[in-house]
């Protein structure tokens, strides 16, 4: 048992570590191996995090205890969990740590994946709430650990977010001084957990179809498929390593990989070949789509208005249709530092005044489920889904189709990542 006498420093509200520069290049190289921009950054955050909890976590232990704290399951299994979770865990002796990282400034909850509190596997006995901040100056970034609560406490008080697949649980409900954690470690605070079920070859090689397609950022929050089958699959170690290399050696042709759109570049005026701002197609010689723009009925909707920039890409809708084309226009409107708000319209293009009938609009979620559609009647000038925010790190698709004709445009908003060379 450790005394309350030894140690003084993590008395205080909450604790700042700082994050060396080698341990953050050495996170960002080590992130390589995912499928994907989001999974590549959500595996560098939890190993910052590791990195660094863990150094100060063993040196904490040092001459206290014969225990050594080390990385659960190995850090050779984690990137196969932070390719489809948020989430780190620490094994100290017989009891285990689960870090949950976050880049909000004003944490006022805490969010923990389900995964870490329902699977078997994964299941943790105290969960640490670690906000990291991530400046421009490598030489000031920090961690700060801002509490804990525990797997007890998860399941009686925290409330659960079925569209998150998340436990939700107030920053002021937990418990600040980090030494009250490590004077816990002989308690027993895991509740009991659902067993889950038991799954046939057959439904294991669908899932893994479905899930495995690596264009899915989020396969966990598939609605469609349950939380118990998709917590399965993570319990089985074998299976997850399945999904994992499916997700990230799925090879196929350069040309037939889905092309995503950096919308963070757009700020700087960096546009994805086919796309060019508004502000040019308005100041240039391509007078048939600016015309489109121009109409003040679209301006009073707020089409432009308070964007502060906006992309258009001419699609061209095909054969069948006389090769008429449209033009997708996506506004981008920053909110804050974590949020960006979405404006999504479809125009006529090449002098038509109408859309033709039957064109659809969709937006697609990160987890490949269908968010909002709507369809040209007879006259429409224009097309436009409803406002929506996005959250930096997370991604989108819209979809322009009519007929047989479908084509899909993928889009990220990037984590701000400064002074890391890819």
């Amino acid at each position: 048992m450790f005394y309350l006498n030894e140690i003084n420093v993590n008395l205080r509200k909450n604790m700042y570590l700082d994050i060396p520069a080698i341990e953050q290049n050495k996170a960002w190289e080590n992130s390589r191996n995912q499928s994907n921009t989001i999974a590549r950054y959500n595996s560098y955050l939890n190993q910052i995090c590791l990195y660094v909890f863990i150094d100060w976590l063993r040196d904490w232990f040092s001459g206290k205890s014969e225990i050594i704290p080390s990385t659960y399951p190995s850090q050779d299994i984690l990137p196969s969990i932070w390719e489809v979770v948020n989430g780190a865990a620490i094994a100290v002796g017989e009891k285990r740590i689960i870090l949950i990282p976050t880049e909000t400034s004003n944490l006022e909850e805490l969010c923990i994946p389900q995964e870490w509190v329902d699977i078997p596997s994964f299941v943790g006995d105290f969960y640490l709430a670690i906000q990291v901040n991530l400046g421009a100056d490598i030489e000031e970034n920090w961690v700060n650990l801002c509490g804990f609560t525990t797997h007890s406490q998860i399941k009686k008080a925290g409330k659960y977010n079925s569209k998150e697949r998340s436990y939700i649980l107030p920053v002021q409900d937990l418990t600040n001084s980090i030494t009250v954690m490590l004077l816990s470690m002989e308690l027993d605070i895991r509740e009991k957990i659902n067993e889950l079920p038991n799954l046939t070859a057959i439904e294991v090689q669908q899932l893994l179809d479905i899930l495995g397609d690596k264009s899915i950022y989020s396969p966990r929050l598939r609605v469609d498929i349950p939380f118990e089958k998709w917590g399965a699959i993570l319990d089985n170690s074998e299976w997850r390593q399945m999904l994992y290399q499916r997700r990230v050696n799925n090879c196929v042709e350069e040309h037939s990989k889905p092309f995503i759109n950096n919308l963070s570049n757009w700020f700087q005026n960096i546009f994805d070949t086919g796309w060019q701002s508004l502000d040019k197609v308005l100041n240039t010689e391509s007078e048939n789509l600016a015309f489109a723009f121009r109409q003040p009925d679209l301006a009073s909707k707020g089409a432009v208005k308070g964007i502060s920039v906006t992309g258009v890409k001419v699609i061209d809708m095909g054969m069948q249709l006389g090769n008429q084309s449209v033009a997708l226009l996506v506004g981008l409107t920053v909110e804050d530092k974590q949020k960006v708000g979405i404006r999504v319209q479809l125009h006529p293009a090449n002098g038509q005044i109408h859309l033709p009938s039957g064109v659809k609009l969709g937006l697609i979620s990160q987890s490949g489920n269908n968010v909002q559609e709507f369809v040209s009647r007879t006259q429409d000038n224009f097309l436009q889904l409803k406002r929506f925010t996005c959250l930096r790190g997370k991604s989108f698709k819209v979809r322009v189709s009519i007929d047989d004709f479908s084509i899909t445009e993928d889009f990220l908003i990037e984590p701000m990542v400064t002074d890391i060379d890819e």
